[in-house]
Parts: structure tokens; sequence; C-alpha cells
């Protein structure tokens, strides 16, 4: 697909560690099989999941205030489709960006992902479907 970032960025996407806390803490990492991501999908009945966050759009920092108002909004978008948002950061190992408020969505579809994703100015979304190896899913 043709895209307008930049190769460093998507290079940095594709490196990214992509942590889930809460009750069942792991690290998504784009490509590689997750076998927790894959319990936890069993656990909760679902057959997809996405790594999403409202911090930054277009790769461009924002101050914590508005990143935590934008988190905020897309905990109350996710809620209001009745699924739930895991707390979650995305965090390069080397690069010094600072780790980016995210949640892990059970549940939520591509397309729906997707939207989300345009909604709030991101680049891109991770998504994983039924094999729980997560994919970047590039929006621009």
């Amino acid at each position: 697909m043709a895209t307008v970032i930049d190769a460093a960025t998507l290079q940095a996407y594709r490196e990214t560690h992509y942590r889930v806390l809460g009750d069942a803490p792991m690290t998504l990492r784009v490509g590689q099989a997750s076998a927790p991501l894959a319990t936890l999908h069993k656990l909760l009945g679902v057959a997809c999941s996405a790594f999403i966050t409202a911090a930054n759009p277009f790769s461009q920092r924002c101050d914590d205030a508005a990143n935590a108002a934008r988190q905020q909004a897309l905990a109350q978008d996710v809620a209001a489709m009745g699924l739930r948002a895991i707390e979650a950061a995305g965090e390069h190992p080397a690069n010094g960006w600072p780790a980016e408020p995210s949640y892990l969505v059970p549940g939520l579809s591509l397309e729906d992902a997707r939207l989300l994703g345009e909604k709030y100015g991101q680049n891109a979304v991770v998504w994983s479907g039924a094999d729980a190896v997560p994919r970047l899913v590039l929006l621009r």
C-alpha cells in the first residue's frame, strides 16, 4: 500500500513494544504471534482485537493534558460501542519517543479500528485477528 508516512516512522511502528497493562499484562510485537493475546481472545470470547491510541495525532507530539483528553474521548467511543478498553502503552525500545497511552480493545473489528484511528488522526493501528498476530494497519 502506498503511504505518505515516512520510512523512519514506519520502521519505528514496526519496532515498538505494544504493552498491554491490567490484569493480563503482555507485550505485543508486529508480526509476532502472541500466545497471551490468543488466550485473552479465548477467555473473552472474541476473535480479534486492536491496539489503538488517540495520542499524538499524525505522530506530532501533544502535551500530556491534550493526550489525556483525547484518550478519554477514545475510551468513551469504545464504551459506546459496548467494548472494553484495556490500558496499554506503545513504547519504542530505543528512539527516545515517550511511551504513548493506548488501549487494547478486544472484539474491535478491523473496520471499526480503522474508523477510530482515522477519527483520532492516527497514521496506523495495530490489529490482530483470530491468529493473534498483531499487524500494522496503515491509515494514510
